[in-house]
């Protein structure tokens, strides 16, 4: 007998919820989205992996920069892995982690040589294979993770404290370190379990700290005279943001931006920084106030969807781990986060499953890529 399609979807649901090790609601479905909305985002979930297994290459990757790569792959992976009607132990799960493997060096990384990105590779790498939750990744997880940990940015390298580069992650080795780099490994940490009194976080939060525009807490120069609360790329260099500048009190200071602030947001909760510090609040108070999904907050108009993608995938990582399904915007008007960001998806899907941005930036051109990035924040907001 054929199941009414609404008692499949919340089954899908339920089972991906174990799968991810999240607490699951008593009727089986996602917090606070109703049943249509979640069986829709679960289709779209099921014909975004349906388009991702046909391009799985014969060695079990996926391609990026005209061959498979270990990084895309492992994003993938982790959509697999997540996915209920897949998991760990499926062909194509398997076959994906495998091949990332292959990419594991004698120093415990995973990533391509001479490629100039092990911080990047190893972190993805990490939480693909941290999701699986198998004892057969255990030992490959712990080398990565103490990799991840060498390559922090602290005394070992002769950076004291008081630096702006202290705390950070860049590229690797040699990389001056950003924001995007430290969420990365933060996120790597965190998901291989790694506990939030070990030193990496507390040395990650004085980095974290100099990215925030808030002169109360940053003692960067460039922060001087700022209150917005909002993040930039690096305080390395004397301060980068992506988002360039914007005149305040007619002298051009470092813009924040949506993704950046959402990254820096959720580490600060990685890092279990309470609730009621004003650098939480700060960041809290520029999400209000920008939330939106139309475009990457802050940025520059004509550069408002670059990033885009990464952006949805930080914000659900980032509202996540905040616990709150609502945010009340700077205008009172309250937001279900998880059915916004689940309904603005359903409507960029392309007809194939896959999704890409128009705005090629940052590699988002890449369907797989892109793709990746909406299936994790999608299993996210079911979650």
């Amino acid at each position: 007998m054929m199941l009414p399609e609404t008692i499949i979807c919340r089954w899908y649901l339920l089972v991906g919820c174990m799968l991810a090790g999240s607490p699951v609601l008593a009727d089986g479905g996602a917090a606070k989205i109703d049943p249509e909305l979640a069986g829709q985002t679960v289709q779209a979930v099921d014909r975004a992996l349906t388009f991702l297994a046909a391009a799985q290459r014969e060695d079990g990757g996926w391609e990026l920069f005209g061959r498979t790569d270990p990084a895309i792959t492992a994003l993938i992976a982790k959509c697999f892995v997540q996915s209920a009607k897949h998991g760990p132990e499926h062909r194509i799960s398997r076959r994906a982690l495998a091949f990332v493997l292959t990419f594991q060096q004698d120093d415990g990384g995973i990533y391509v040589k001479d490629a100039g990105l092990p911080n990047y590779y190893t972190s993805v790498a990490v939480m693909a294979l941290a999701a699986a939750g198998d004892e057969r990744y255990a030992a490959a997880v712990k080398r990565a993770r103490d990799f991840l940990i060498e390559l922090q940015w602290d005394e070992q390298e002769g950076h004291k404290p008081q630096s702006a580069w202290y705390g950070g992650a860049g590229y690797g080795p040699h990389k001056r370190p950003d924001l995007s780099n430290t969420q990365m490994m933060l996120e790597a940490l965190k998901q291989s379990g790694l506990p939030a009194a070990h030193p990496s976080y507390r040395k990650a939060l004085a980095f974290i700290s100099r990215c925030q525009m808030s002169s109360h807490t940053n003692d960067q120069v460039f922060a001087r005279g700022a209150n917005d609360g909002g993040f930039i790329y690096t305080p390395a260099g004397g301060g980068e943001s992506k988002a360039g500048t914007v005149l305040t009190d007619g002298r051009p200071r470092l813009r924040s931006y949506g993704s950046m602030t959402y990254a820096g947001f959720k580490s600060m909760l990685y890092a279990e920084v309470k609730r009621d510090d004003p650098r939480v609040r700060q960041a809290y108070d520029w999400i209000r106030k920008h939330y939106t999904l139309e475009h990457n907050p802050n940025m520059p108009e004509a550069r408002s969807h670059e990033g885009l993608y990464y952006y949805y995938h930080v914000f659900a990582r980032a509202l996540a781990a905040w616990g709150e399904d609502s945010i009340v915007d700077a205008r009172g008007t309250a937001h279900n986060w998880r059915a916004d960001l689940c309904r603005k998806l359903l409507t960029t899907q392309s007809s194939d499953g896959s999704w890409v941005n128009q705005a090629d930036r940052w590699y988002e051109s890449n369907p797989y890529l892109v793709t990746a990035y909406a299936v994790l924040a999608l299993q996210t907001a079911l979650r």
